[in-house]
């Protein structure tokens, strides 16, 4: 058997005291851990350097006035020894102890550049925004997408590819996506691992919501330069995953209590992204259908999982988290 590579997993932060300790813990669960972990701190004046410092962390620090989601990862990727590079965001937590395995198994294909796995929302994620994971994430893995998107929260690339092409430390979001799609312009994959969750801790309000879809179709505007979205598409696109958002809840005998909340994240997704258009033309299809479509009326099919994982217990560091890991 050929050797696993060896991998470098790297870590951005900003004051993420609350998160950053539950996924330094699923590290060490890994039945493959990591071979290095990076920390890039742009200026946290919480408790995440102490908390880091409490494992085998290498950290490297970046100035506020000086961040950019490109900087630092191009920063942490220049600190790491090993070819297979990872990403976590440090509000994500690995579902299953083979995590790290699966996430970088599609690195045994040469032509695979970027692996990228699922994501699912925890205890205070909005019902709407775990219905953007489901439709951004699905349960079912596609060795070679023939699309771009990924998300470097959960994700892996070739050092070798990287040190090709750094990420574009000028752009305001979707930097991931904007370095997949020159990888595949280039003749590279992109693979997606069902079979690598992790939790994504998200717990944004209404504002900040509007500004990381802003920011990300800003981004996805400069990637692309011909796409654009007006005002009655915006109004649309709200509406009608708004209303998918409201038959997938009566199922599951949540829709009272997320009666206001589910129009109102949709209005703010949708405010953002309509903000963040200002020029002419279409986008990729396909792509453009990942991002905004809503995810229709079928029932999410049951996720995939290797038949030897084990659920990662997160007791031990706070409140447990009430997604299903197994079914949803």
């Amino acid at each position: 058997m050929t050797p696993r590579p060896k991998t470098s997993l790297v870590i951005r932060c900003f004051n993420e005291a609350q998160h950053i300790g539950r996924l330094l813990e699923g590290l060490g669960h890994q039945t493959q851990p990591p071979d290095q972990i990076v920390i890039v701190d742009s200026g946290s004046t919480d408790a995440t350097l102490e908390i880091a410092s409490r494992f085998p962390v290498d950290v490297h620090r970046i100035e506020p006035h000086h961040f950019s989601f490109g900087r630092s990862l191009n920063a942490g990727c220049a600190a790491a020894h090993n070819e297979i590079l990872v990403f976590a965001s440090a509000h994500v937590y690995p579902v299953y102890d083979t995590w790290l395995r699966e996430l970088t198994l599609p690195f045994e294909d040469p032509q695979v550049a970027l692996a990228y796995g699922r994501q699912q929302g925890d205890s205070k994620t909005k019902y709407s925004e775990r219905r953007v994971m489901e439709r951004w994430f699905p349960a079912q893995s596609t060795p070679r997408q023939d699309h771009p998107f990924c998300n470097n929260a959960n994700a892996a690339v070739r050092r070798s590819v990287w040190a090709e092409q750094p990420y574009d430390e000028t752009l305001t979001g979707l930097e991931d996506v904007d370095w997949a799609k020159r990888a595949m312009d280039r003749g590279h994959c992109i693979s997606y691992v069902a079979t690598a969750p992790v939790f994504h801790a998200h717990d944004e309000t209404m504002s900040e919501i509007v500004n990381r879809y802003r920011r990300e179709a800003i981004a996805h505007r400069l990637i692309y330069r011909d796409h654009r979205m007006g005002p009655f598409e915006a109004m649309r696109l709200a509406a009608a995953n708004a209303a998918s958002d409201y038959v997938h809840a009566a199922r599951e005998g949540v829709l009272l209590r997320n009666l206001s909340a589910i129009p109102a994240f949709r209005a703010a997704q949708f405010w953002g992204t309509y903000r963040g258009f200002n020029q002419r033309g279409e986008a990729s299809a396909a792509l453009r259908r990942h991002f905004y479509y809503p995810h229709g009326w079928r029932r999410q099919d049951a996720a995939q999982h290797p038949s030897d994982a084990t659920p990662i217990d997160y007791s031990s560091t706070g409140p447990a988290q009430d997604a299903d890991v197994g079914s949803d």
